[in-house]
């Protein structure tokens, strides 16, 4: 399939799950004739058929800010996990292996804690603070390899995960049990608000990536083909990693978190499109929005209370992350 009728795909598939997720969840059953009699009728001015009506108030007040917000949270993380994997060449980085998702994990959780400090701004401040300190740790010399950054990741996510263990042993029994729902990746409390807080910083993350996506491909190759080709690898190392930061930080703040997503999701686009970052961050972004909906569909529906979403990742993502490391080649080219 060429590349524009795979991305018009992925697009009208997407449009398809956003659509029908309306129809799932608690609030009383929505079949799809009372949905498009309903949004026939508010398109023409018809009677029952206002927001505020019981049925405009469960699609329009509750179930599409909390699927908009889900599919703005998979495409961020997703997007990050194919910014992060090509700037460190390695299929075995994402968010939450590189440290973002713990640091600001910590940060929220002692917001959480407090009770008076902003969530947002501390998401974001453990998470840059969780890469800075990653990529101190492994520029201990001049040309320090990947690994060694992505092994500093690993020490400086157990180190934050130790500090959030230690805000949820002081917190009280109220506000811990907040503390570890929203951990294990929840987007039960969204609606209009918080999808408002996370847009901006989240959609300028992604979109940083998005216009990124072919300078990608000369990180990926190596830096002396990348200086060849006019572009400063530290310089745009950097600048993706603050890009995949801030999405992912803004993510983490208002959906706990979610791991492995970043990467998983752009393996999957990269054995489908190919390994060029021009289609695969685009196509990870859409990919990662649609099915991040369709588990917090499963989380919603599938029993009488409400799963943690974080559960269903970490089940697709620890098994896929054991098969990436027992492979003996990956091929970034193919």
């Amino acid at each position: 399939m060429k590349s524009p009728l795979r991305a018009l795909a992925f697009a009208v598939f997407a449009t398809a799950v956003v659509g029908g997720s309306l129809l799932v969840g608690p609030g009383g059953s929505v079949n799809s004739a009372e949905a498009a009699r309903w949004v026939a009728g508010l398109l023409t001015g018809g009677h029952g058929t206002e927001p505020d009506s019981l049925l405009g108030t469960v699609l329009l007040g509750i179930r599409l800010p909390r699927i908009l917000l889900t599919f703005l949270v998979g495409a961020a993380l997703a997007a990050s996990g194919a910014g992060l994997q090509a700037i460190f060449r390695n299929p075995l980085v994402d968010p939450y292996i590189m440290g973002i998702s713990s640091g600001a994990a910590f940060g929220a959780a002692l917001a959480i804690a407090s009770g008076v400090l902003p969530v947002q701004p501390l998401a974001f401040l453990g998470g840059g603070i969780a890469v800075a300190a990653s990529y101190l740790i492994a520029s201990h010399r001049r040309n320090s390899s990947t690994v060694a950054m992505i092994l500093a990741g690993v020490v400086v996510s157990g180190v934050f995960t130790a500090g959030l263990t230690v805000v949820q042993f002081v917190s009280d029994p109220f506000k811990l049990q907040s503390i570890v729902h929203w951990t294990m990746g929840s987007l039960h409390t969204a609606d209009w608000g918080s999808l408002r807080a996370v847009a901006p910083p989240a959609m300028a993350g992604t979109v940083l990536l998005l216009l990124w996506s072919w300078r990608l491909n000369l990180l990926a190759i190596g830096d002396d083909e990348a200086m060849s080709a006019g572009v400063h690898p530290g310089r745009e190392r950097l600048l993706v990693l603050l890009a995949a930061t801030v999405a992912t930080s803004s993510c983490v703040a208002v959906a706990g978190v979610i791991a492995f997503y970043g990467l998983f999701v752009p393996h999957g686009v990269r054995w489908i499109a190919g390994a060029d970052n021009r289609r695969v961050v685009p196509l990870s972004a859409i990919a990662g929005g649609t099915l991040l909906v369709l588990l917090d569909d499963l989380a919603r529906s599938l029993t009488s209370y409400e799963l943690p979403i974080g559960v269903f990742t970490m089940l697709l993502g620890a098994p896929f992350f054991i098969v990436l490391m027992r492979r003996a080649r990956i091929g970034w080219g193919e």
